[in-house]
């Protein structure tokens, strides 16, 4: 898939019923494969505080960070509140907006798109099955790439189970409102450290927290200091 094609897939995201999902802060909610097999989405868990799982991830970030896909924005804020820089992106509005409601600096925006301080993050954020971002995990792993100061590394979940899969999904709800069709992957830890290895990663660490499985990407050939990202970004500065 190139670039422009995963960043319209992302605008599924964008459709009703996941915004009233996310402006409510409760389910159900699903992606629905054509086939017509469900996915439940855990709304309720993105909308909470960092939970013991979440606190794993957050421990392993070294600022400034970049958090892709971070819908209602737990992590985000989280990070800010304890001195972190840190940005979020998401592509729905309603995500974005319970982000700033909560302190934290996101934008409306693809990963895709031009973003600042590119090459300069110290750690990237692909929580909550982000990794399917677009339905080409290969070149969502090299835009990430693109995006680290030398030194930086991926945190990325992975499925909990062992699955490589390319899908066309919706979001719904149990009401029966449905967004339009996305490309979306589906990678469990296997999957996912052979496509970091095509993309030019390594996998320096992988870890288990309450059944919710984790991999640490570093990008292979590069080393050095981190670089330091303007304290706009901290805090939930905007």
């Amino acid at each position: 898939m190139t670039a422009p094609a995963a960043v319209a897939a992302e605008t599924g995201w964008a459709a009703d019923p996941y915004a009233w999902a996310i402006a409510r802060g409760s389910g159900p909610l699903f992606l629905r494969r054509t086939d017509g097999w469900l996915l439940p989405l855990e709304v309720e868990r993105w909308c909470a505080p960092p939970d013991a799982a979440d606190r794993t991830l957050l421990r392993r970030c070294r600022g400034p960070v970049l958090d892709i896909g971070c819908g209602p924005g737990r992590l985000v804020t989280a990070m800010a509140a304890a001195g972190t820089p840190v940005l979020g992106l998401d592509v729905s509005p309603a995500a974005v907006a319970r982000t700033q409601r909560s302190g934290g600096a996101v934008l409306c925006r693809s990963v895709f798109d031009r973003l600042p301080a590119e090459g300069r993050w110290g750690t990237a954020l692909l929580a909550d099955g982000n990794v399917g971002i677009g339905g080409d995990p290969y070149a969502l792993l090299r835009r990430v790439r693109r995006l680290l100061a030398p030194g930086g590394r991926l945190l990325a979940e992975a499925a909990p189970h062992e699955v490589d899969e390319r899908v066309t999904v919706r979001v719904e709800d149990a009401h029966g409102r449905r967004g339009g069709d996305f490309p979306w992957a589906r990678l469990g830890p296997s999957a996912l450290a052979a496509a970091a290895g095509a993309t030019g990663w390594a996998v320096e660490e992988e870890w288990t927290a309450d059944g919710r499985r984790f991999l640490a990407l570093a990008a292979a050939g590069l080393s050095g200091s981190l670089l330091q990202q303007p304290a706009v970004y901290a805090r939930g500065g905007r």
